[in-house]
């Protein structure tokens, strides 16, 4: 229910005061009156907690990765990683099949973390640190702070007052909680390229600050080929994790007028979620209500293109990136409608969006229909792609945001072994129910009867990609 609505509710009660008259059956009046404040409390509430599902986004986003993390038996202060390019099994939000991840849960409670990120040599990782809230605190490896030289990353709680020795980098951030985001790049996905990016990445060093005298133990849980499912639940579900989030972290000062809707919801600090349970006939309500919210007004951040007369976007307005990397700096700007669209389709979130990565997304075809995978497409990928690493187009189911589940793989790219080029050094690759006849390589997989997705990643984007000079054409059905 929007706010004119509730005013038209108030409205409404206060109209209908006068239309008792003093000799009315008191009873049938105070019955009328006391149903009516019940109606409005509940219709109150739900309003309450849609709101605070869109402005939670990116909180409840990383309570669930954190939660996927301990069902596997991990802990905070571990480090997650992928020995292998995921499999379906990863069902986090937009996640790159192309690369290896390495995940830190950082949990500064007791103390501030290190975490350590080897030299760019025998490979690279392109990465940032974010904080729970996931806004970035700062890029990590050749495109971040460390310039490729490798560094101590000193991760600082809420309010730290220590001296921070030299030799460090100081990230200071506003929760206790956060995590980082690895990527152990891979100029080839051969076996011989994979091992030596696992390798590589295991240099990273992750341990709570003042361990001994030296480097505390890293603790690496491999989480490849077992269900790690952070997926976003549209109804109470949702709210216990908020719950969660809340019990750990402080208020921000941008965030203290939260307080009081939460509450009235059943989420305060030191509780145990009782009234939450009360609650959750409306917030089943209010998570379908924010999911249309949310389905709509991610229709439209594909407008303006990225190119004009395409289709192609990165679905984040400037007010969203620019907020994020200045932990919303601005006195004047909060975006939290949009910032929810974003952390409803995907995770993290990068210093310098453009320095290390870029994405371009889509959800239609050249003639504007949806991607629907039923249907057979190609996307013509023009030569000479403007990467100082590689490229790599990845379908996603259009409902969960999430890989397609039993998908034999998900993406194709430039480090795809065996990918087929033309004559021209140009790329077709292939969406679809079945693979072309003779183009199994350069086939992604899709599943009838599902909407579907596609994100094209730029890994070290260059000039032309940002000048336009290069295009990315849009997806054609295949007629």
């Amino acid at each position: 229910m929007n706010r004119y609505a509730i005013a038209i509710a108030l409205s409404a009660l206060m109209i209908s005061g006068p239309a008792f008259s003093a000799t009315e059956n008191a009873t049938e009046a105070n019955h009328v009156s006391v149903h009516s404040a019940q109606d409005l409390e509940r219709q109150v509430k739900q309003w309450n907690a849609t709101q605070a599902m869109l402005w939670a986004m990116p909180a409840v986003n990383f309570q669930l990765m954190l939660d996927a993390f301990r069902n596997m038996q991990g802990e905070p202060n571990q480090i997650a990683y992928w020995s292998k390019p995921l499999n379906w099994k990863n069902q986090t939000l937009t996640p790159n099949p192309a690369t290896l991840y390495f995940m830190p849960f950082y949990d500064t409670r007791n103390g501030p973390m290190v975490l350590e990120i080897p030299p760019a040599q025998g490979g690279s990782i392109t990465g940032s640190v974010d904080d729970a809230w996931q806004n970035p605190l700062s890029d990590v490896g050749p495109a971040g702070a460390d310039k490729g030289k490798g560094g101590k990353y000193l991760i600082l709680p809420p309010g730290y007052k220590g001296r921070v020795p030299a030799g460090y980098i100081a990230l200071r951030s506003p929760t206790y909680q956060g995590f980082a985001i690895l990527r152990s790049n891979m100029a080839e996905g051969g076996d011989k390229d994979i091992e030596q990016a696992v390798a590589y990445g295991k240099r990273v060093k992750f341990y709570p600050y003042g361990v001994g005298k030296g480097a505390g133990e890293t603790h690496f849980v491999d989480a490849y080929d077992k269900l790690f499912d952070s997926t976003i639940p549209y109804d109470s579900r949702y709210f216990d994790a908020l719950s969660r989030f809340v019990q750990v972290e402080p208020w921000l000062p941008r965030d203290m007028a939260m307080i009081d809707p939460l509450k009235s919801i059943g989420i305060e600090k030191d509780r145990d979620g009782t009234q939450l349970a009360a609650n959750k006939e409306i917030l089943n309500a209010a998570g379908a209500q924010a999911h249309s919210l949310l389905d709509l007004w991610t229709e439209k951040a594909y407008k303006p293109a990225f190119n004009e007369g395409s289709h192609w976007a990165l679905p984040a307005s400037p007010a969203v990136v620019q907020g994020m990397a200045s932990d919303f700096a601005a006195p004047d700007s909060y975006p939290v409608y949009g910032r929810a669209v974003i952390f409803s389709m995907a995770y993290f979130s990068a210093k310098q969006l453009g320095s290390g990565q870029f994405y371009l997304m889509t959800i239609r075809d050249k003639d504007g229909n949806k991607l629907v995978g039923d249907e057979a497409y190609r996307l013509h990928v023009p030569a000479n792609p403007p990467i100082k690493l590689y490229w790599s187009a990845t379908a996603y189911d259009g409902s969960t945001h999430a890989l397609i589940r039993e998908s034999r793989w998900s993406n194709r790219g430039s480090n795809t072994p065996g990918l087929q080029k033309n004559a021209d050094g140009s790329v077709d690759i292939y969406f679809g129910p079945s693979a072309p006849a003779g183009k199994e390589v350069n086939w992604i997989p899709t599943q009838p009867g599902k909407p579907f997705e596609v994100l094209f990643r730029f890994y070290g984007p260059e000039k032309p990609l940002f000048d336009k000079t290069w295009k990315l054409p849009d997806i054609e059905a295949m007629k």
